[in-house]
């Protein structure tokens, strides 16, 4: 870890005293807020989540003219922001003036500076003050860039005025790096889990319905009601005719009802429809009708054809009517009509879509970049989704499934994709399956049932009504988590963690009374919940899971942002050999972390809810991650990168097309070739991150390489207990630039590149803002 060293001095002046002239070496822009335009600061940024706070520049100057201000008359919180780029492995020194007037800060300590992610404790002032200065060095460590921040005060709510002028941070020294590596072929480390490579899928966005699933229509069992904000479905024509049956709907609480006069034409629209050329769709549509009616028009309409489909012959008992349709354009606004025509009444039960080409209901295009990634085990169905979900919710009739509103998340949830689906996923990518039961208000019997409908034999309940869903065998499903992320209090049926001990025990003994053989993931959380769950669950769990996601919250420097990613992973890593030492109930057991969630997750969501980019900047990250995964091989036994389709995803989709994201190509590629056997490197190798593993034969050495730098650096490596026997090569991601990403329908930016050959293996040369594996066949 990362040691901070720092100086603090407080000094006061008196406004006459003359400010230390920053020079042309200040790192910071509009240091004293000269430069602004209305109401903007020029590189400046305020942060408040009151709205009695105002942050502004104010003419009260230390020195010039203006300074920045921020105020409230009530409790309030609020910051000044700019982000400063700095060296790595560098000595600084800051220096600002601040200035209060009735500062009142009850929680904190007042107003003050704050330099992120420095951990520089100073003192900070209340009351009334005149203008103080205040200096500290610090070294930056790994870390290329900052946040500092203008604050009213620490911890908590304040009131009163803060000032701040006359800010500067200024270059001390540089430490000069030469990295060289020695590798070590005979000191080998645990393996690494293949289950590092995991994914998780969740009912959440366009992950599943509008990603991974092939369902076309949006809403097709009408939970909102046609018409209205929600629903993505419009009344054209007579409104009138337009109605809902509450009293006996076919799924759900509400079915559409119309009620034709002979006259007039009332119709359902869906746009937003994507079609691919020369492909065959196939579709039904359950209706029932009074006798009156004529037929029930669909007609489909692309950019430039359309098509019209007649269905006579409405019984009064729902049936289901299949339709087809060829597509003979790219079109992603297409839309379907439903127009009856009649005298009577016409009664829509559910209405489905999707490309013939689809493989037991998924998109052939996502499933065959899943393949690429070729993850072992996927986590479904949650994520904060699976603490109100009703597994039963998703089994048997698809079309006669209730929909409901999305538990956790917004939008709805047509349980069209359940258990069964879940597994032929599974099945279909050849992967593991890895369930988590609903521990926020669902109850110990209902997993218990969940345990047993997957792995009971044909004569248990559950297992009986398995067989009469179609599926005889037990799926065998080994891998459970009792919930998730229990200790917050945005989860359904958050409680406190003695509660919740005793509901995991509880869980854990139902689960195993039907299948004894499986393995449970117990949630955990760094610090007080992981010791209370691993002092009393110890018994009844095999693994712990622990999450995490990153931002880009601290300047933006490369280095800083590709560093959050393994730096998460060994505090987890570290605190738990740190719990095997303190906790009794720990001894001799060997309770590993299931890293369920890992991810950045920062910035607009493009592609829906949650549904963010990623940059090669952040494949970078995700890189450094797996080499800090090789690292902890002894500790952590799965990870889980959060999520796997356009929802914070490796791969991004839209209504026709889809494509492999910047981190999933990392995923992609150190997966296939990236060894499983970790060895020991020694040496200094700042300012890259290496890791170094042997293949399972110990036949082939593979060292990864993440160069976060703009600078090209030549790395001495010598192999030690063995000797490379043949030609290397060189595996990359490669992208024109660090904020590279790849667009569903566009041609990569982001892509592997390799194998090319090494000429020279002892000492490689490492390109700038590169991710590379080093392959070299060797003996020992």
């Amino acid at each position: 870890m990362k040691s901070f060293c720092f100086i603090v001095i407080i000094s006061a002046f008196l406004c006459s005293c003359s400010r230390q002239d920053p020079g042309e070496h200040n790192l910071i822009s509009n240091p004293s807020a000269e430069e602004y335009e209305g109401s903007v600061v020029t590189g400046w940024n305020s942060e408040t989540h009151s709205p009695d706070a105002v942050l502004f520049y104010d003419n009260l100057a230390h020195q010039g003219k203006r300074s920045l201000v921020i105020y409230s008359g009530k409790p309030a919180e609020g910051r000044w922001m700019t982000r400063v780029q700095l060296k790595p492995w560098s000595k600084y020194r800051f220096s600002g003036w601040v200035r209060t007037e009735n500062l009142a800060a009850p929680k904190g300590k007042g107003a003050g500076f704050r330099l992120d992610p420095f951990r520089i404790d100073f003192q900070r002032m209340t009351g009334t003050n005149d203008w103080t200065r205040t200096m500290f060095e610090f070294e930056t460590g790994n870390d290329d860039s900052g946040v500092l921040s203008c604050m009213m005060n620490s911890e908590g709510p304040s009131t009163g005025r803060a000032w701040f002028d006359d800010m500067s941070i200024q270059l001390i020294s540089s430490e000069k790096l030469n990295p060289s590596v020695k590798i070590d072929l005979a000191d080998v480390k645990e393996p690494i889990s293949e289950y590092i490579y995991g994914q998780f899928i969740e009912h959440l966005g366009r992950c599943i319905y509008g990603g991974i699933w092939a369902e076309m229509i949006m809403d097709r069992k009408f939970w909102y009601q046609p018409g209205e904000t929600e629903s993505p479905w419009i009344i054209t024509g007579n409104r009138k005719l337009f109605s809902l049956d509450r009293n006996s709907p076919f799924t759900g609480d509400k079915s559409p009802l119309f009620s034709l006069n002979g006259r007039d034409t009332v119709s359902l629209r869906q746009s937003g429809l994507g079609f691919k050329p020369d492909l065959d769709y196939n579709g039904r549509i359950i209706l029932k009708g009074t006798s009156g009616i004529r037929e029930v028009k669909l007609t489909l309409r692309l950019a430039d054809t359309s098509e019209v489909i007649t269905i006579k012959g409405l019984t009064g008992e729902y049936r289901s009517y299949p339709f087809s349709f060829h597509s003979r354009e790219l079109d992603h606004d297409a839309s379907i009509d439903i127009m009856p025509s009649g005298s009577g009444k016409v009664w829509i039960g559910t209405v489905s879509m999707m490309p013939a080409d689809n493989i037991e209901g998924f998109r052939a295009d996502v499933l065959a970049l899943l393949r690429e990634l070729d993850s072992p085990v996927y986590r479904w169905p949650g994520g904060n989704f699976v603490s109100g979900y009703n597994w039963k919710d998703g089994i048997g009739d698809r079309d006669r499934r209730p929909p409901r509103k999305n538990p956790a998340w917004l939008g709805i949830e047509s349980n069209d994709v359940g258990i069964n689906e879940f597994m032929e996923f599974c099945r279909l990518l050849n992967t593991e399956p890895y369930i988590a039961v609903n521990a926020g208000i669902g109850g110990a019997e209902q997993a218990r049932q969940e345990v047993e409908y997957c792995n009971g034999p044909v004569n248990t309940g559950m297992g009986k009504l398995r067989k009469e869903n179609g599926h005889t065998d037990p799926w065998k499903v080994k891998f459970w988590s009792v919930g998730n992320e229990m200790y917050g209090d945005w989860q359904l049926g958050h409680m406190s963690t003695g509660d919740f001990v005793k509901k995991h025990n509880s869980f854990a003994a139902a689960m195993r009374s039907a299948d004894p053989g499986i393995r449970l993931i117990a949630v955990g959380d760094l610090g007080d919940w992981d010791r209370m769950i691993l002092s009393n669950c110890s018994g009844s769990m095999d693994y712990i899971s622990e999450h995490f996601y990153r931002q880009d919250w601290h300047g933006g420097g490369l280095m800083t942002h590709v560093k959050q990613i393994p730096d998460a992973i060994r505090e987890k890593a570290e605190a738990h050999r740190h719990y095997r030492n303190e906790i009794p109930s720990l001894k001799g057991k060997d309770i590993r972390i299931c890293m369920d969630e890992w991810n950045y997750w920062y910035g607009p969501h493009i592609y829906g809810e949650l549904g963010t980019r990623y940059f090669f900047r952040d494949a970078m990250g995700i890189a450094a991650g797996i080499n800090e995964y090789s690292r902890q091989s002894d500790m952590i036994f799965m990870a889980n990168y959060a999520q796997a389709v356009n929802v914070i995803g490796a791969i991004k989709t839209n209504t026709t097309q889809s494509v492999i994201d910047a981190t999933g190509q990392v995923l992609k590629l150190y997966r296939h070739v990236f060894g499983t056997i970790p060895v020991t490197i020694t040496g200094d190798w700042r300012p890259l991150d290496i890791a170094a593993a042997l293949n399972a034969a110990k036949d082939t050495l593979t060292v990864s390489v993440i160069n976060p730098t703009a600078e090209r650096i030549p790395l001495p490596d010598e192999v030690l207990n063995g000797q490379v026997t043949g030609k290397a090569q060189k595996w990359q991601v490669i992208a024109p630039d660090d904020m590279s990403t790849n667009e569903p329908g566009r041609p990569e930016s982001v892509k592997i590149s390799g194998p090319v050959p090494i000429n020279d293996a002892k000492t490689l040369d490492i390109d700038p803002v590169s991710i590379s594996i080093f392959v070299f066949p060797v003996n020992r």
